[in-house]
């Protein structure tokens, strides 16, 4: 998914110091347009001012459920990615999904597609024609430095459904629960999507060198002491080895588990590129509409030939802004 703002900021993330293994934290979201003449909406809670980073995770959207004959639904045109990997997950309906290393698949509910842009790739998305209700999320994973211009590529894993105390448990990136995923990854990981029955609690083993998000898609999620409504994460720093979390009591709660090892480096995120430098991404920038022109190039790829049109890039700031992390 590209980030569709007009003017996005310039970004240098970094993590924060952690309150302590007991504290629990709400990162709320804050509303975006997709784009397209209806805007079909996202839910944007990462990254913001309160946390830049959960482990590598530096980006989550989440979206729906949309009725795509009032919203349009996802339409987003070929469009440009450097130093990360996208995380693809539905709940409802299908997304068709091409990029530029030749690969052309479905995203499905309850299926991860997983794309690494390492030193450049152009995808785009669309929801396919029987899609009626589109909801699902798309997350962004940073690369470290040592892998960041990796060559590109693409995954797709569908994970078994495990049954946890009750709970129905996929875990889709790294190990949970003593299951794990296949899914190339470039640093410490663990992704997984969490149904609980209505006033249920689970009591999660994990590692406590890492940090973990917990992205409220239906339901209130309560833990720590906080609770979080869809579209929010409750956000648990490291030195947790078990977390518990509840649903509410009067209704079904989702939640996508988000965790992994700090990852120790800043990182410049602006559009839909990431960087270690305000002038690197003017390159990336700048690579990407010399490609665009040409339909393809060294270092995004070949343009598909069902592509009929690409995203321009935002004009940058004239001067560079504020920083947050």
């Amino acid at each position: 998914m590209s980030n569709p703002e007009k003017n996005p900021a310039e970004v240098v993330c970094d993590e924060r110091e952690a309150d302590g293994p007991g504290a629990a934290l709400v990162l709320p979201y804050r509303n975006v347009p997709l784009g397209g003449p209806r805007a079909m909406p996202v839910r944007r809670s990462l990254p913001q001012r309160e946390r830049s980073l959960i482990g590598a995770w530096c980006f989550v959207d989440h979206y729906g459920p949309d009725d795509v004959s009032e919203t349009g639904g996802m339409k987003v045109p070929g469009h440009p990615h450097t130093g990360l990997q996208t995380v693809s997950w539905l709940f409802t309906g299908e997304i068709e999904h091409r990029d530029t290393t030749g690969a052309h698949a479905m995203v499905r509910p309850g299926q991860l597609n997983i794309m690494t842009a390492g030193s450049g790739i152009a995808h785009s998305e669309y929801s396919t024609g029987e899609t009626t209700m589109l909801h699902g999320a798309q997350l962004w994973v940073a690369l470290p430095d040592e892998h960041r211009f990796v060559s590109p590529g693409f995954e797709h894993y569908a994970p078994p459904a495990i049954e946890i105390e009750g709970a129905k448990v996929l875990v889709f990136l790294g190990s949970l629960f003593g299951e794990t995923s296949p899914v190339s990854m470039y640093s410490d990981l663990v992704g997984a999507e969490i149904n609980l029955a209505a006033g249920q609690r689970l009591e999660i083993e994990v590692d406590p060198r890492h940090e973990h998000g917990f992205l409220c898609d239906t339901g209130t999620l309560t833990s720590g002491g906080a609770a979080a409504k869809p579209g929010e994460i409750l956000f648990h720093p490291l030195g947790r080895d078990r977390i518990t979390v509840e649903a509410s009591s009067s209704e079904e709660t989702r939640v996508l588990l988000l965790g992994g090892a700090p990852l120790g480096e800043q990182i410049v995120m602006w559009w839909n590129f990431i960087g270690r430098t305000h002038d690197e991404v003017v390159r990336f920038r700048e690579g990407w509409q010399r490609e665009r022109e040409a339909r393809g190039g060294v270092q995004f790829g070949a343009f598909p030939d069902a592509w009929p049109d690409t995203l321009p890039a935002p004009e940058l700031p004239n001067v560079r802004l504020r920083t947050r992390g």
